[in-house]
């Protein structure tokens, strides 16, 4: 197990008095563990798959008893923080996109933690944004950020993540958004016809249905319904992988209104928050497009907005290229319950 040396963390320091903490980053298809020994010195990183164990608390048990972490942790872990791709509203979770449940309570016992804490993974994401170097993300387009103003996020994955960070005072406040669920827009007339087909399936599409893995795989249905060619049994990474290598250019145009409906989130989200900080672009597809992101019309749609052009145009967008940012916003959430504990 590698030492996480990709996240921007404080400089290293003593060992906690407490022990080693455990902090998680569960989304719908993986659960990413990792323990932090001092401040900033987060390391054990290892990605358990969530369709492997019929419990969160399984697969939390099954990375403590790995042999390099029970080594560290020993008989117990007092202190632990989970970030989870879910609205929190209280003691019980059940997940959207996967399906574990569970009481954080019940949780926290049953684990043998003295305190546990539960966040949105989009919550804890946005904590992350100060702290990412300049090495950490990848401008697209805009200009400067402007200092005290607020920060968006948005990024597509298993679902779709939306957040952002408010100054208050000489911190931040993270957003618990669910803004992937909003309803989908239409830009044009193609997307219209997408709108259409995804009513077909479902009632209400929201952002989420077309702008995530399961996502890409109904807009390529769908474009290809409306362009009149037959479609195969792809996947998302099949999708991306033939639109990245030329080989398809249904699968590159999937690619492209998918770019351009994630643009029409990220500009919403600019405008409703006043983020003249910059809007960041997490999750785990926009990193894997590389380069073809960046030629996309994402900016361009970003923009878009008619008498608001220009306001938008000023404002920077990033890509998350930190490797585990989930873990340094989760960290710095646990800190401080630690610190009024």
């Amino acid at each position: 197990m590698n030492a996480y040396t990709d996240s921007a963390v404080q400089s290293p320091s003593s060992a906690y008095a407490g022990g080693a903490r455990l902090l998680a980053d569960v989304g719908g298809t993986n659960a990413r563990f990792a323990l932090e020994t001092a401040p900033g010195q987060i390391g054990h990183i290892q990605v358990l798959g969530c369709a492997s164990y019929p419990t969160i608390a399984d697969a939390l048990r099954a990375y403590l008893a790995l042999p390099d972490v029970a080594a560290v942790v020993g008989a117990q872990v007092r202190h632990g923080a989970i970030a989870i791709a879910n609205p929190i509203t209280g003691d019980f979770v059940k997940m959207t996109n996967h399906h574990w449940e569970f009481s954080i309570e019940a949780l926290r016992k049953e684990c043998g933690f003295d305190v546990l804490v539960v966040a949105n993974d989009f919550t804890a994401l946005a904590r992350s944004l100060p702290l990412l170097s300049e090495n950490q993300k990848r401008k697209v387009g805009g200009g400067e950020p402007v200092s005290g103003t607020p920060l968006g996020l948005v990024g597509a994955g298993t679902g779709l993540g939306v957040s952002g960070l408010i100054p208050s005072g000489d911190s931040w406040t993270a957003l618990l958004s669910e803004g992937g669920h909003v309803s989908f827009a239409p830009n044009n007339e193609v997307e219209v016809a997408i709108l259409q087909f995804a009513w077909r399936e479902f009632e209400h599409v929201s952002a989420e249905r077309l702008i995530s893995g399961q996502g890409i795989e109904l807009v390529y249905r769908a474009l290809a319904d409306y362009r009149k060619q037959p479609a195969e049994a792809l996947n998302a990474a099949e999708i991306a992988r033939r639109a990245l290598a030329g080989e398809c250019p249904l699968c590159d145009e999937v690619v492209e209104t998918f770019c351009a409906m994630l643009a029409t989130v990220a500009g919403n989200l600019g405008v409703t928050l006043g983020a003249q900080g910059g809007i960041y672009i997490g999750g785990g597809i926009v990193p894997r497009l590389g380069e073809r992101f960046d030629k996309s019309g994402f900016r361009a749609r970003f923009e878009a907005k008619g008498r608001f052009r220009n306001y938008l145009a000023a404002i920077p967008t990033y890509v998350i290229t930190a490797e585990y940012p989930a873990f340094v916003g989760v960290s710095a959430i646990l800190a401080e319950r630690l610190a009024g504990h």
